[in-house]
């Protein structure tokens, strides 16, 4: 039998109005992979934090063993002292560094004479990149790269410490599938090197095909465990949530389709970095009254940069936009609002919610001209709306005072979603509504991105995961290379196909 790699006894944390964590204790095994799984604000992320040092000792009630010693781990620094890395779920990078500054962040090697030995830095970081098989140039700037390589210089970085538990917390939410393979193989061969680690993901077939063991919670405690060849997923999901779970079901044969409302033609995006480069050339697309349109692609087609250059939040160099028959320019993303779009980006701690503003105002961020009078907000006014979405959203939170950076991720996406009902908006784009999100706030999303086409709101979705992007749209479009490679109905067209039309030329 392994030994005990990790014990962690009676762990208690409470914020201020809630308890996140509540007399918690597990223990982890040396070579094990232990997966943790419980919706949002279940205490997952709470727990991860602790073990690595951004919630210190003392902040926290109970004990913490590594190898059989109890730990005091007051930072970062000593969580890696103990063999403890952590590759959070909120990317943490210095867009500003490049990759191989990032990847050794904290560990820059140094010559003799104390200068920094950068021909080494690029060197190790290099070996890093390549232990994940991904091929890139180290030399660039964080800024020029997209969210899911980002992600893999986080991963990388934490290897680097060469740990003895390493903790993974929604490592795969910005990764494709292929990367996720590969990520999946390094954590089996880290295994068989004795590496214990903590695995945390929504994505729940991810969890069972890779976990020795699973542990859910549940508001801030432990419920239940299963060893691999105990999982039941549907019993897995009910400890999870609390509850049978319903089925959410696309109402799509219900529902009305009218007129075509937003158009955009032969948009063109220049490429950020690469000069004389587009990365979007020349698409036009349309969505109809009650239509949800999904975007299908690999990462890197331009999905998410046509829709924020049709937004205002990037350059075009050309191309036309119409809303309801009216041209419009959306030059900026006020200006977008103000014509009735509004934006769901994919990074809610980057573009969607200012952390250290409350619940009451992120929701109403957007419309504090309409609420205000000679400068001075509507109190009455902005109680009764805030109160409504709150409550249609089912929003989870002590009060609306609360800081919108102490919620889950689930709470927070639906704060960002409330923002943008509170907008007169026409047409919504969401883009990967749903990631780092647990499978039943998940559901709740769903029914409310029908609910809102029901209503005869016209939505774009992007999304990674196909067989979301299957059950949630009426008609899909597909990008590669940022041109339209295909148009399908819902009625007429498999995963396999946009799969085909998105990756072969």
């Amino acid at each position: 039998m392994n030994r005990k790699r990790l014990c962690i006894k009676d762990v208690t944390k409470v914020f201020p109005g809630v308890i996140a964590l509540n007399h918690v204790s597990m223990e982890l095994e040396e070579g094990e992979i232990l997966s943790l799984v419980g919706e949002n604000g279940a205490g997952k992320s709470t727990l991860m934090k602790i073990l690595s040092g951004t919630y210190p000792y003392g902040s926290y009630s109970g004990v913490i063993e590594v190898d059989g010693s109890a730990v005091k781990i007051a930072n970062a620094l000593q969580a890696e002292k103990y063999g403890i890395a952590m590759i959070p779920q909120e990317l943490n990078v210095q867009l500003d560094m490049t990759a191989a500054e990032n990847i050794l962040l904290g560990h820059w090697p140094r010559k003799k004479t104390g200068l920094i030995d950068w021909k080494k830095l690029r060197e190790e970081a290099e070996k890093a990149m390549g232990l994940m098989n991904v091929d890139l140039n180290v030399n660039v700037k964080m800024r020029s790269l997209n969210a899911s390589m980002q992600q893999l210089v986080c991963i990388a970085r934490a290897l680097i410490q060469n740990p003895r538990i390493l903790i993974l917390d929604e490592p795969t939410a910005a990764l494709t599938l292929e990367e996720t393979e590969e990520l999946m193989k390094i954590i089996r061969k880290l295994k068989t090197d004795g590496i214990s680690c903590i695995y945390i993901s929504h994505k729940l077939d991810e969890v069972f095909e890779i976990s020795d063991r699973i542990i859910v919670m549940r508001n801030g405690g432990v419920v239940s465990q299963y060893k691999k060849d105990e999982i039941d997923p549907g019993r897995v999901i009910s400890d999870m949530i609390g509850r049978e779970m319903e089925r959410a079901e696309n109402p799509a044969a219900g529902r009305k389709i009218g007129r075509e409302i937003f158009r955009a033609e032969n948009i063109v995006v220049p490429h950020p970095f690469a000069p004389n480069k587009n990365i979007i050339d020349g698409v036009t697309f349309s969505v109809k009254q009650g239509e949800i349109l999904g975007l299908a692609g690999l990462v890197g087609s331009g999905r998410s940069e046509l829709l924020r250059a049709v937004y205002g939040a990037l350059p075009k160099t050309g191309g036309h936009i119409w809303v309801d028959g009216r041209k419009c320019l959306n030059q900026s993303p006020r200006e977008a609002i103000k014509n009735g779009f509004f934006m769901v980006s994919e990074d809610r701690k980057q573009d969607g919610y200012v952390g250290e503003m409350t619940i009451r105002e992120n929701m109403t961020l957007s419309i504090l001209g309409k609420i205000s009078s000679h400068a001075f907000v509507n109190r009455k006014q902005e109680k009764d709306l805030v109160e409504k979405y709150s409550q249609y959203l089912k929003i989870k939170a002590p009060t609306m005072e609360t800081k919108i950076r102490n919620l889950s991720g689930g709470n927070q996406q639906k704060v960002i979603i409330a923002r943008a009902l509170a907008t007169d908006m026409k047409v919504l784009f969401l883009d990967e509504p749903t990631r780092g999100i647990d499978v039943g706030t998940k559901a709740e999303i769903y029914k409310i991105i029908w609910e809102l086409a029901g209503q005869g709101l016209s939505i774009v979705v992007i999304s990674s995961e196909m067989p979301e992007l299957m059950k949630l749209c009426d008609r899909f479009i597909v990008l590669r290379n940022g041109k339209i490679t295909g148009e399908f109905m819902r009625n007429e067209v498999k995963e396999q196909t946009l799969m085909e039309a998105a990756a072969l030329s």
